[in-house]
């Protein structure tokens, strides 16, 4: 089963797909959209072109397990795109993703323009990756 992975942002928001079978992210983009509503349509799309049949949605929480208003407004962006694409959402602890995502460019010597416009995509694949890890711990 394909896998999205969605890193909701105000201005970009990260996409990471899986490959059918679970094991490595096949598909990675950024789209850019500046309204909630706009960013859900955008990966309703994606999610259509690629068949993904699951979305996981980052979950920004503090370094102490609280939510903040960031927390809040990735909650509604999980409902939203769970009804503009009616496939199940799940939530998933991004703690560090885009803090790593930047580690991780930084040091692939990927800099200006291009790393404000992958790291995006780069926190989703983290999160997509965090997400296959349990699943596959569980099976």
């Amino acid at each position: 089963m394909k896998i999205m992975a969605i890193d909701f942002g105000d201005a970009r928001t990260g996409i990471a797909i899986s490959d059918p079978l679970e094991m490595l992210t096949g598909f990675t983009t950024v789209v850019h959209a500046y309204t909630p509503e706009k960013a859900a349509a955008a990966v309703a799309q994606v999610a259509r072109e690629r068949g993904a049949e699951v979305l996981v949605v980052g979950l920004p929480r503090n370094m102490d397990g609280t939510e903040g208003p960031r927390a809040a407004l990735c909650r509604a962006f999980a409902a939203l795109v769970g009804e503009t694409t009616e496939l199940p959402v799940e939530l998933w602890d991004e703690r560090r993703t885009t803090v790593d995502a930047h580690r991780i460019l930084s040091d692939n010597g990927v800099r200006g323009r291009k790393r404000k416009n992958t790291v995006d995509a780069v926190a989703a694949s983290l999160i997509l990756e965090g997400y296959l890890n349990r699943r596959r711990s569980k099976a």
